[in-house]
């Protein structure tokens, strides 16, 4: 039987590992997340060599049924981690020789442990990028459910922070939903690249040993193969292309954040999120504070910090494998924390934002934004756009003088700054007729928009 602390390449040295190096040098605090892709792999593996005659029938029996064991015993919490042994690897190798005896040593026969972490970690990430997947989906289907319930709620949409053009809520929802949607398609072309297997390169050359590398993928679901041997022990292309996408996705939840914590300010007062995603002052009552949107802007900064460390890890790095590439794991491991964690709670949250529809309305009313809606009516009268331009500034400034909407103004005060105007202006001068008259593809129009929702449940299903 092995030694607890005895390293499987001791054989090489003549004194033991520093104790501070060893503690420093050890990954398995963070990378035993990953035990189940690698019992997989070591299974896969193992079934792998019986199939080609390195192990008998027999030996990949007890093989398979002891990691099982193994397995049942970490998720039992009866599985004692030890740094001495380095990672999640180490550790549970050790332990099936423990328990197995001599024909555990096996296993390990035509693999390094280069990439047998490559091949565990590409199985760990295709789960969680499936798990963020689904997370991901259901946030989506809780703004189409907005989307919908709001078709016709107007409210002014901004540039610049200024009041524009009217809009509906639901079309400002579904600009949300084609953002998570590229999200949506990026994490899929992730997964594809993610579904490479890179077991059978070895340590960098391959293996001398009759290898069926088409055998093991198969048996561990990847649709392809790493076709060069050093690359697929070096690259970590694939986690990088993850916390990019993981990024991307945190900024665009950062920007619904942003949103969200003005449109539930006083003075905005355009939502109200539900008190279970909100907080108090520790001395001032009044308050309910956005924490879950505040959090989420923060945090998003923190998936942004991983990306620069991940490129900056695999800058310098010559091939093939180098011990740096152990600096991978944590920045992956709290990035799909944090985006599983920030999808999550924002799709809970949103199904309990309530949206304070007059308060919509009037802020809409208040900001001329009917304007351009002049401005189109006097170009399809005949008048230059540049011309009508002009004209509708000068009437916006009466309407500031004095207090009054462009709708509320008398057609006898219209027709003052131009006599082409006539009572058919009323009909583009109200919200209503604003957002009906961008009845087009991509259109704020609220038939557009439930069309929209319904494109986009089918999109979903594709």
């Amino acid at each position: 039987m092995s030694n607890e602390h005895e390293k499987p390449w001791s054989g090489r040295f003549t004194e033991p590992t520093d104790a501070f190096v060893e503690a420093f040098g050890a990954s398995v605090g963070f990378d035993k997340r990953m035990y189940r892709h690698d019992i997989a792999g070591s299974i896969a593996h193992a079934r792998m060599l019986a199939h080609v005659g390195v192990l008998t029938a027999d030996e990949c029996s007890a093989i398979v049924e002891g990691l099982q064991d193994i397995q049942l015993d970490i998720e039992r919490g009866e599985f004692a981690w030890t740094i001495a042994l380095e990672d999640v690897h180490m550790n549970i190798e050790a332990r099936l020789t423990d328990r197995i005896g001599d024909v555990g040593k096996k296993l390990h026969t035509a693999r390094s442990r280069n990439d047998q972490v490559a091949t565990g970690m590409r199985l760990y990430l295709r789960d969680e990028i499936d798990t963020i997947a689904a997370e991901l989906k259901r946030l989506q289907e809780g703004v189409l459910e907005v989307a919908e319930r709001e078709a016709e709620t107007i409210m002014p949409g901004f540039t610049h922070l200024q009041i524009a053009q009217p809009v509906t809520f639901g079309h400002h929802m579904l600009a949300w939903f084609e953002m998570l949607m590229r999200d949506h398609e990026r994490l899929a072309a992730c997964r594809r690249r993610v579904n490479v297997m890179p077991l059978g390169a070895a340590a960098l050359a391959g293996t001398s040993y009759p290898v069926d590398r088409e055998f093991t993928a198969r048996e561990l679901g990847f649709e392809g193969i790493a076709e060069n041997s050093l690359d697929a022990v070096s690259d970590r292309d694939f986690v990088i292309e993850f916390v990019a996408a993981a990024a991307t996705l945190m900024m665009h939840l950062s920007r619904f954040s942003e949103e969200l914590v003005l449109w539930s300010s006083a003075q905005f007062d355009f939502v109200d999120l539900g008190d279970s995603f909100c907080t108090g002052s520790s001395i001032m009552p009044q308050k309910k504070n956005p924490d879950v949107p505040e959090l989420v802007r923060g945090k998003a900064a923190r998936v942004q910090g991983h990306l620069v460390a991940l490129l900056t890890l695999m800058k310098g790095q010559p091939l093939a494998y180098n011990k740096d590439n152990q600096e991978d794991k944590e920045p992956l491991f709290d990035t799909v924390d944090t985006v599983r964690g920030s999808l999550r709670v924002y799709a809970d949250m949103l199904r309990q934002m309530q949206v304070k529809r007059e308060n919509l309305y009037a802020a809409a009313l208040r900001g001329y934004a009917t304007a351009t809606d002049l401005a189109d009516y006097l170009v399809r009268k005949g008048v230059a756009f540049r011309d009508a331009h002009s004209i509708v500034g000068q009437a916006v400034r009466f309407g500031i003088d004095n207090g009054k909407d462009l709708s509320e103004m008398s057609i006898d005060e219209l027709r003052g700054f131009s006599d082409i105007i006539d009572d058919d202006v009323f009909a583009v001068l109200t919200l209503e007729g604003s957002v009906a008259a961008r009845d087009h593809l991509g259109g704020t129009a609220p038939v557009q928009v439930k069309a929209a929702v319904e494109q986009a449940r089918h999109r979903l299903l594709q």
